[in-house]
């Protein structure tokens, strides 16, 4: 259940305008959002609207053009490029429809990677990396290269990577977009479960039956919230 204290995220007014040659093409216009601690959120609405726009924001690979973005109570316009790196490094992970998997590497050293880039110790990133791929299931796989392992068994290992740094929100763009019905409802469970265990989970989908494992659904249109709906308990 969401927490009851200060939310993790603040939105508050985010413009984001992009020129395109004399042309202003506003992406987002004026949006407030609050996400609370393990608070499961699926961002929907067409091409253009917005939604991805938003999660680059909060991801912290992009900046607003006004308006201001906290995380974990720190605005985002105050922080200079490393301490900006570090909060992607130590409070957000990415999960991404493509796997984005070094197809030359194991499982394992796919998911030690960021630790190492981190300067996280080889014996501490390598006991992580095993720890995360048991807790999405591939304690027998850690030696397998991605192409001789499935899509939901890659998509694993990409959330695995995800959660090697401990990250208080993970962001996930389209993570069932390239799985099978079935597969893609295994994913959607781990990613409820982790929501359960404290993280703030924020995907996008296009997908209504994946947007129903969320307990909030916020609705994109010209760069606007159109509609921000929770279930009931």
């Amino acid at each position: 259940m969401p927490s009851t204290t200060a939310p993790i995220i603040t939105c508050r007014d985010l413009t984001k305008v992009y020129r395109m040659g004399t042309q202003e093409v506003f992406a987002l216009r004026g949006v407030n959002l609050d996400f609370t601690e393990g608070e499961m959120t699926a961002i929907m609405g067409p091409s253009g609207s917005g939604k991805s726009t938003l999660m680059n924001l909060i991801g912290a690979l992009d900046v607003p053009t006004s308006g201001e973005l906290t995380i974990k109570g720190r605005p985002l316009s105050k922080l200079n490029r490393d301490e900006l790196a570090d909060l992607r490094n130590e409070t957000i992970g990415f999960v991404f429809q493509q796997f984005n998997l070094l197809h030359r590497a194991s499982a394992l050293a796919n998911v030690k990677l960021p630790l190492l880039y981190s300067r996280t110790p080889i014996e501490d990133a390598t006991a992580r990396a095993r720890e995360c791929l048991e807790m999405v299931g591939l304690g027998d796989r850690m030696d397998h290269r991605p192409m001789q392992l499935s899509g939901g068994q890659q998509q694993r290992v990409a959330i695995a990577r995800a959660l090697a740094g401990r990250p208080s929100i993970l962001l996930a763009d389209e993570p069932t977009g390239a799985l099978d019905t079935k597969t893609s409802e295994e994913i959607m469970e781990l990613l409820t479960g982790l929501a359960s265990d404290g993280i703030t989970v924020i995907l996008v989908t296009h997908e209504p039956e994946v947007a129903d494992y969320a307990t909030r659904q916020i609705h994109f249109r010209d760069g606007q919230v159109e509609r921000d709906e929770r279930k009931s308990a």
